[in-house]
């Protein structure tokens, strides 16, 4: 049974990367183009350009949340995406209560941990990643120091 599981578990990453990559790209979207209800507490408007920290957030909502989605520089992305919401819960969650349940932080802290989570997965079986660096290395000659020495 543990072989079987830990055959699909690319394509079970592949699927995750994809889910929390599209719901971090919808919120950034909403927040800037005032789609799909619009940015939160705005009803169904956007948030201001260049306001702090609202407008920069719904930015990387909207590339890293893409970035992800595709599967492309998503360990990179992830932990750009990780780190701005752990900032989201610190600053702004937290100073209402403790606990996650208390002060609404429950999608923040989510994030922050799955995106963490891709950060040492990457993008599994689906991503872009794994086509760039398949051609990378197929175009890539092996250097003098890589070369086997023959004997």
């Amino acid at each position: 049974m543990s072989a079987r599981l830990n055959s699909a578990q690319p394509y079970v990453i592949g699927l995750f990367r994809v889910v929390v990559g599209l719901l971090f790209t919808v919120h950034g979207a909403a927040s800037l183009f005032g789609v799909l209800g619009g940015a939160m507490g705005t009803h169904g408007g956007t948030i201001e350009a260049g306001t702090w920290p609202g407008w920069y957030a719904a930015v990387i909502q909207l590339v890293a949340g893409g970035l992800v989605l595709l599967g492309l520089g998503t360990r990179g992305a992830a932990l750009i995406a990780s780190g701005s919401m752990a900032f989201a819960y610190f600053d702004v969650h937290q100073q209402a209560a403790l606990w996650p349940i208390q002060n609404g932080g429950e999608l923040p802290v989510l994030f922050c941990w799955s995106f963490l989570l891709l950060v040492f997965t990457g993008s599994g079986a689906f991503g872009l990643d794994r086509l760039v660096t398949r051609r990378t290395a197929a175009t890539r000659q092996p250097s003098a120091e890589q070369a086997p020495i023959a004997v």
